[in-house]
């Protein structure tokens, strides 16, 4: 199968030698998303709820970019700088997700990129 490089300007650009995502038949892996606001590239202000939000959208434009959407997310890795901060994260995750929802991990880092407080990556399924 072959590996196809996922871009858009909807989300942040890759802060390192990655791709934001890689689909592979219909298969989409992405990076693990921050909450970057793609316009200033900066850290969206508000905590963990504003950044899980963030994160999140960024997360949904990447997957549009590759075909796929958040309805079709099989799993998600959620990785938390403070693990105290699930249950805010939690709620926010819930706005996004509302039916069926993927398979989760969710743990405490010890550090994220960019100092920040929640970063999520996912595995979906494009539907042909």
């Amino acid at each position: 199968m072959k590996k196809q490089t996922i871009v858009t300007d909807k989300a942040p650009q890759a802060i390192g030698p990655y791709s934001v995502a890689v689909r592979v038949g219909q298969f989409v892996y992405t990076a693990g998303q921050i909450g970057i606001d793609p316009a200033s590239g900066q850290i969206v202000p508000g905590g963990v709820e504003a950044e899980t939000r963030q994160a999140l959208t960024n997360l949904k434009h990447v997957l549009e970019a590759a075909g796929a959407s958040l309805g079709s997310v099989v799993k998600t890795t959620v990785f938390l700088r403070d693990i105290a901060d699930f249950a805010k994260m939690n709620a926010v995750y819930a706005e996004f997700f509302t039916a069926n929802y993927p398979a989760r991990s969710a743990v405490q880092a010890a550090a994220l990129p960019k100092g920040a407080a929640v970063e999520i990556e996912a595995v979906a399924v494009v539907e042909d």
